[in-house]
């Protein structure tokens, strides 16, 4: 008969549990107060969402302190992991989130951010990124990426057009796929080391001297392609376009962000030790991605008649760019990635806000979307103080200096050229510089044309002081990041140098 095993509370470490538990409490909370009293004015839930999110940045913040003075902490069993690369992402998942919520509170009553559903729901998915950065457990892995995309599917067909549910349909039935070549490729790297943990993984390869390379290489086909569709890499990106027209405004701007650096983070973790260990194939086959992501996502946009399409093809663009950073490998790359994203993150969000601040409730009649190149002609006479920020974000993401993402584009660069890797260092270059034509392209509608009667954005009818105070704070971010592009920089490099990645 086995004895039994006594388990201390204190061996469990359950703080590294407190930063996903607290969204996970909160979405129960909001169901709760529905549960006993429906009907409330949504600003409520936006508060209840705005006060979580900050009790789990301190839980966070307070894990960085431990894990500042301990080094890297284990807990619950070891299958919770907090590094500086899960601290990191943790910081950028819910700081973005924190920043996404007020945008529920548009002056027009758009449909889906009338339910307490929607809140919870949005709480629900933050707990499920969490838990897929703080683990290198493949099976808490999948449960993370699973609980946050079956909630994200929800919150896209909540936007309630035929386009939303479409693209619900499409992004389920994708990220079925993803989920499925996942668990295959999770499967083959345990029967080949009896282990989900991907550092026991890379132990035990490493000692058998890859003996089994044609394995190892079926698992990682499996997971690069798990992995190209939640990354939107070419060939996988085919979804990407629909589903961020489907969506709204809002959600697709959230979608560019949060889910791809909980998805980048695990790439990672998976990828970064095989290609030390000198995988040539995995090396070469990355390489390729990046360089067609960047170039084929930057030609798609030259084409597009719709802005959100044109910024959804930006941001694979943007995808590829930033998956150099895991086919380099160095702590410098590393380093870059998340600084990229942070400065990304601010300009990105900025330029889908201000299409969720022209978004209409009902479209008019001959008119298939909210978003054509035409509507934004002549804005700056309509609203010029909108046609400015928007020429700040396009130029932001154009890489133009002084702003922000030239910054990020620059270290970038310079991490692939200290590595050896002049020739992508080039071609990466040279996207930039075509990105810059379909960037500007809205430029020169905005500021060059005539107002287009009875079309043309009508930005102040859906700003909200909410809204305007996001697209503020994105704009400060875009045009003053350099002021702090040191202290960022260091922040960053200083946890991604003890990640043990």
């Amino acid at each position: 008969m086995l004895s039994p095993v006594n388990v201390s509370l204190e061996s469990l470490n359950l703080m590294t549990l407190a930063p996903m538990l607290i969204p996970i409490v909160g979405a129960l909370f909001i169901l709760v107060i529905d549960l006993f009293k429906s009907n409330l004015d949504r600003s409520l839930y936006v508060m209840v969402s705005i006060l979580f999110l900050l009790l789990d940045f301190g839980a966070v913040s307070d894990a960085a302190g431990v894990f500042s003075k301990d080094g890297i902490v284990l807990g619950v069993f070891d299958v919770m992991l907090i590094d500086g690369l899960a601290l990191l992402s943790q910081f950028i998942i819910v700081g973005a989130s924190i920043f996404f919520i007020p945008l529920a509170l548009t002056n027009k009553r758009f449909h889906e951010t009338s339910y307490p559903e929607f809140f919870a729901l949005f709480l629900f998915m933050i707990g499920g990124f969490q838990f897929m950065v703080a683990s290198d457990n493949l099976i808490l892995i999948f449960v993370g990426l699973e609980t946050a995309s079956l909630a994200l599917y929800t919150l896209i067909a909540l936007h309630n057009r035929d386009k939303s549910f479409e693209a619900a349909v499409k992004y389920f039935t994708m990220g079925a796929l993803a989920a499925g070549l996942y668990s295959f490729g999770a499967m083959v790297f345990y029967a080949l080391t009896g282990s989900v943990e991907i550092n026991q993984i890379a132990t035990v390869l490493a000692a058998n001297s890859y003996a089994d390379i044609g394995y190892v290489l079926i698992g990682v086909v499996f997971m690069l392609a798990s992995f190209g569709f939640k990354l939107s890499i070419v060939p996988f990106h085919t979804w990407t376009p629909d589903v961020y027209e489907g969506a709204s405004s809002s959600m697709a701007g959230y979608m560019s962000i949060v889910p791809k650096i909980a998805a980048f983070v695990v790439a990672m973790r998976i990828f970064e030790f095989l290609i030390h260990s000198g995988v040539v194939w995995l090396e070469i086959v990355l390489y390729v991605f990046v360089v067609v992501t960047m170039t084929a996502a930057n030609i798609w946009a030259l084409v597009q008649s719709d802005v959100k399409r044109m910024l959804a093809y930006s941001s694979i663009s943007h995808a590829g760019f930033v998956m150099a950073a895991i086919l380099i490998g160095t702590t410098q790359s590393n380093s870059a990635l998340f600084l990229y994203w942070i400065l990304f993150s601010f300009t990105n969000l900025g330029s889908f806000s201000m299409l969720w601040i022209s978004r209409q409730k009902e479209l008019p009649q001959g008119q298939a979307t909210d978003h054509s190149f035409e509507r934004f002609s002549g804005m700056i006479k309509t609203s010029p103080i909108a046609a400015v920020v928007m020429a700040i974000f396009m130029l932001s993401l154009a890489g133009l200096p002084p702003f922000a993402l030239f910054w990020g584009k620059v270290y970038m660069i310079s991490s692939a050229v200290t590595s050896g890797y002049t020739v992508l260092a080039l071609i990466m270059a040279l996207n930039s510089a075509i990105a810059g034509y379909y960037y500007i392209k809205l430029i020169v509608f905005m500021f060059m044309k005539d107002p287009v009667e009875n079309g043309t954005v009508e930005t102040i009818a859906n700003s909200s002081t909410a809204l305007k105070t996001i697209v503020g704070f994105s704009l400060v971010g875009t045009i003053f990041a350099f002021v702090a592009l040191n202290p960022l920089l260091e922040f960053v490099t200083s946890f991604v140098y003890n990640s043990g990645y």
